[in-house]
């Protein structure tokens, strides 16, 4: 695999896996199997060899693996038919293989800008342990080898972050990918493409691990005397991305030693160059720090219980982060000890000791106390103002001495603004009219101001008020029955009667044809104007009509009668 750009062709570039081999050298007995297998001939066709005897390709490094994965496209090498594992037990099938000794890893130059790279130079040397001898595998296949496919430079850096992250099957999975770009799927690295988008995760997974590996590690500091290195830090990756650390804190820490050690590997700086090491094994003694006792006694003066949210903490800090953190050892005490109670203890504590502040506030500047809506097309008070085309208020005499109250303005008295002004008010000019009763001298209003309606095709439908909107206008009526001071009040209807007495125990069938006094006032019952109306039977709709007759005329009457002096069949309310 090369890059396709012409310039700096060394940073993706190796020699072809078909180039011919060099003159074969004398076997020396001391060498492993793949080496001797490389002196014959090509070591990286070791690779194809092994596959056609169906056994596993053990890799270690991204270096490795495009080393075997280049011998095995040049011959066409299916990815069903590879088996890729691990040497560090990343495989599916062995979970343990002779290490490479990294002690004799030569060090490497910070400035060449290269990450530090353990394990062996080829798949051949990989592959070397326990591998059968080279003379009982199969033979190449006898074709020429394919030319090493170019990719882009971009798409070797994606595939070479996606080799750092840990999961099983990461090695099948890269070749995987670079088969298809040969056979010319180029939408492989796009995040629409199943493979793609699974690389794209990959690729973000490592540059996530390495922004928090960069934000989380901690150094500590050794004595002087102990020597090099001056700072120690251990931390537990998730993924391999420490070589690309590396290069990060030797920008960054100068030429002060350090060393960076995981379960996996391990760098020391020496200040001018950057060696591999082998897995550490973690001790409290070696990593102990002077001055962590301080941060910790600071790191609980600073804890707030009152303000802890667990759940944003969590977001910022996963908690599989805390235990490469000094104060991680704490932290789940103090969280145990604010749940248990020192939360509140410490929001009773803060308040306790506050004294009161006096705020001067010049008198132009107070908010005065809220006050009710003064004006009716200003009322809140419910929601039926949302739906409705205006409030209707009441009209007439302001000393009129007969009040009605009906329920709720119609469709037509929504849209004018007026009670009573529809079918309901011309049949309640008829009563007035067989009553003798002058309507103009009558106050008309509604218990509910607004209209409320359910839609109906393109009509607008009466729906009763409910208790809580009728109890909302309570004010709005106490203010006219205040201005007016009717003598008689004339309830139409069920809802004007329950407004009226503020009472659902009255029922408009028992209360019909007798007078109540409530408040100094007389209060009569009848029918409302819209249930004579809808009355099927004419003989039914006769008897209703004749009762709201019958009703206006005794309201006329008890405008003469004493209300010190009921008669035997008024209620008292």
């Amino acid at each position: 695999m090369n890059d396709d750009r012409p310039a700096d062709r060394s940073a993706h570039s190796f020699p072809p896996a078909h180039a011919p081999a060099a003159d074969p050298a004398p076997a020396d007995p001391a060498q492993p199997a793949a080496a001797r297998a490389g002196a014959a001939g090509a070591p990286a066709f070791l690779a194809v060899r092994l596959v056609l005897a169906r056994q596993p390709l053990l890799v270690a490094s991204f270096a490795e693996w495009r080393e075997a994965a280049r011998a095995l496209l040049a011959y066409e090498i299916a990815p069903e038919r590879v088996t890729w594992g691990s040497p560090h037990g990343g495989g599916d099938l062995f979970t343990s293989t002779p290490q490479t000794d990294l002690a004799q890893d030569a060090a490497m130059p910070a400035q060449a800008g290269a990450a530090p790279e353990g394990g062996a130079d080829t798949a051949a040397d990989a592959v070397a342990a326990g591998a059968p001898d080279v003379a009982s595998l199969p033979p190449l296949p006898a074709r020429t080898p394919r030319p090493t496919p170019h990719l882009p430079r971009s798409f070797m850096e994606m595939l070479q972050s996606a080799a750092c992250c840990r999961v099983p099957d990461r090695w099948a999975f890269l070749y995987r990918v670079i088969w298809r770009w040969q056979l010319g799927q180029h939408d492989v690295q796009s995040p629409a493409d199943e493979d793609g988008a699974r690389l794209q995760a990959m690729v973000k997974a490592v540059r996530r691990e390495e922004h928090d590996m960069h934000a989380y590690i901690r150094f500590r500091e050794r004595p002087e005397e102990a020597g090099a290195p001056r700072f120690v830090a251990w931390y537990e990756p998730q993924h391999d991305v420490l070589p690309q650390v590396a290069k990060h804190f030797v920008n960054r820490m100068g030429k002060v030693s350090w060393m960076i050690a995981t379960p996996d590997a391990s760098v020391l700086w020496d200040g001018r160059t950057l060696h591999n090491a082998g897995p550490l094994v973690k001790g409290e003694e070696e990593l102990e720090d002077g001055g962590e006792a301080l941060w910790l006694t600071y790191y609980r003066s600073i804890f707030n219980p009152a303000r802890l949210n667990t759940t944003v903490m969590q977001q910022h800090i996963q908690s599989h982060r805390w235990k490469n953190l000094p104060e991680g050892k704490i932290v789940p005490h103090m969280v145990s000890e604010a749940a248990m109670g020192a939360r509140k203890i410490g929001q009773f504590q803060a308040v306790g000791q506050r004294r009161g502040t006096t705020i001067p506030i010049a008198p132009e500047a107070a908010q005065p106390d809220r006050q009710q809506p003064s004006k009716l097309d200003e009322c809140r008070r419910c929601t039926l103002w949302e739906f409705a085309t205006q409030a209707v208020p009441g009209i007439g005499p302001q000393q009129a001495q007969i009040m009605f109250v009906g329920e709720q303005p119609g469709d037509q008295e929504d849209l004018s603004g007026q009670p009573f002004i529809g079918p309901a008010g011309q049949l309640l000019d008829r009563v007035c009219a067989n009553a003798g009763v002058d309507r103009e001298t009558i106050y008309v209003t509604n218990a509910v101001k607004h209209f409320k309606w359910e839609p109906r095709g393109k009509r607008r439908l009466h729906k009763t008020p409910a208790q809580q909107e009728i109890e909302a206008c309570h004010y709005w009526l106490d203010k006219e029955l205040a201005q007016v001071n009717p003598t008689v009040i004339v309830a139409l209807g069920a809802t004007a009667l329950k407004s009226v007495l503020r009472t659902a125990n009255v029922t408009l069938r028992n209360s019909l044809g007798k007078p109540m006094r409530v408040g100094g006032r007389w209060v009569v019952t009848t029918y409302h104007p819209s249930y004579v109306l809808r009355v099927p039977s004419e003989e039914a709709k006769r008897e209703a009509f004749n009762i709201m007759v019958d009703s206006l005329k005794l309201a006329h009457q008890l405008l003469e009668r004493p209300l010190e002096e009921p008669d035997q069949q008024d209620r008292l309310i």
